[in-house]
């Protein structure tokens, strides 16, 4: 690997940042994801309940057990029904403000994989273009074309290509993954919501 990395020249260390990179905002995205993972309509289930026994209180007391963004969400929602009552516009507005602060964890590095997707190919294409450039000088030097000084110089150039579309095709496949996960739970919490809404409205609790 050393040699590999020597032979692509000074290229090599912006996808060696880009790679490093990729692969912290990767473990950070599932960490995150998994300390907002929670089952939403069990959750509403036991918000219901929670409410229905202790009133807004102990629904309120319901949704501090849990660090999840949906239970932070529906607290902020709790707190309005408490201070305005029954009010349906007042209910979604609260929910959907505390919402969209609460998801915007959703996006957060979701841009910088993104962005190491796409730098890190044409980073790899600059190196082999510089590379092949280097060898077609050592040609014109040599004042002849030898099969293998050429093969050398292309095989040499070709390396940091290589290495930058390696690291764009994970980078991409966990990009997708979390954009589709972020989708899931952005639904999740707008399913959630609807139905904890439409639960206070109806049974209009203290």
């Amino acid at each position: 690997m050393v040699e590999f990395f020597e032979k692509g020249g000074m290229f090599m260390w912006p996808l060696l940042f880009c790679a490093i990179t990729g692969v912290a905002f990767i473990i950070e995205r599932f960490i995150s994801f998994a300390r907002a993972s929670i089952n939403g309509k069990k959750f509403v289930e036991g918000l219901k309940e929670a409410v229905k026994r202790n009133g807004i209180a102990g629904g309120m007391q319901y949704c501090g057990k849990f660090k999840a963004p949906l239970a932070r969400t529906m607290e902020a929602g709790l707190t309005t029904y408490k201070k305005v009552g029954p009010n349906k516009e007042a209910l979604e507005e609260s929910i959907a403000n505390a919402g969209n602060v609460e998801l915007a964890f959703l996006e957060r590095g979701l841009p910088i994989l993104s962005a190491v997707s796409t730098v890190a190919p044409i980073i790899g294409f600059l190196g082999t273009v510089a590379g092949m450039i280097a060898a077609f000088d050592a040609i014109a030097i040599a004042g002849e074309i030898e099969p293998t000084l050429v093969a050398t110089g292309i095989s040499v150039a070709l390396i940091t290509t290589a290495t930058g579309l390696s690291i764009a095709f994970p980078v991409v496949l966990f990009y997708v993954y979390f954009s589709t996960r972020a989708n899931g739970y952005t639904r999740m919490m707008e399913n959630a919501a609807t139905d904890a809404i439409e639960f206070l409205l109806e049974s209009r609790p203290e």
